[in-house]
């Protein structure tokens, strides 16, 4: 859709993030999925390298088993790589069935817009918060070889979610500083 030469929108923490239909995979279902299919919740868009590798599935499986933990925070999973729907739906023979679509970035148009395509052409480790109004509120990135800490984006999204200025290690139940 776009060329690599052409200007296009590289989103910051603050944009609102434009709606955007991918194909996706899930629970052995090809589909469509958009950002606007979730209105009225969070959104966690997790970025991942590629299918097939070996850390990916540690960051991807420890989302899947806390899928209660995202759910009860009104928090929708999103996962996302370069791969096509086919090889999503390959890797799930291998890994399992997991709880969340796996989005199908083929064009690479989403890691451009987040600013996280690696020069080999798969997106780096990206997890972008998004909130109920669409609006980037945090982007943690990775380069390839270390995994993200599955619960501190979850602190993350919980400190969000108060809609006041937490402080340094704030945690669930902490005392914030009140209204930002």
């Amino acid at each position: 859709m776009h060329d690599h030469d052409h200007p296009f929108m590289v989103l910051g923490v603050g944009s609102t993030v434009p709606d955007f239909t991918l194909d996706a995979y899930y629970k052995g279902n090809f589909s469509k999925v958009s950002l606007g299919d979730y209105k009225g919740k969070w959104k966690l868009l997790f970025f991942y390298p590629l299918d097939f590798t070996f850390v990916c599935p540690t960051e991807i499986i420890e989302l899947s088993d806390k899928a209660a933990e995202f759910e009860a925070m009104n928090t929708q999973v999103l996962l996302a790589s370069i791969d096509s729907v086919h090889s999503h739906k390959a890797w799930s023979k291998e890994i399992g069935d997991l709880a969340y679509p796996m989005l199908s970035d083929l064009n690479k148009e989403l890691s451009l817009m987040f600013n996280i395509l690696h020069d080999d052409g798969m997106s780096l480790r990206g997890a972008f918060i998004i909130d109920p109004d669409n609006v980037l509120q945090a982007a943690i990135v990775h380069n390839l070889p270390v995994g993200r800490n599955i619960d501190e984006i979850k602190r993350v999204i919980g400190a969000f979610q108060t809609g006041e200025l937490c402080p340094v290690n704030w945690s669930k139940g902490g005392k914030t500083l009140g209204k930002a």
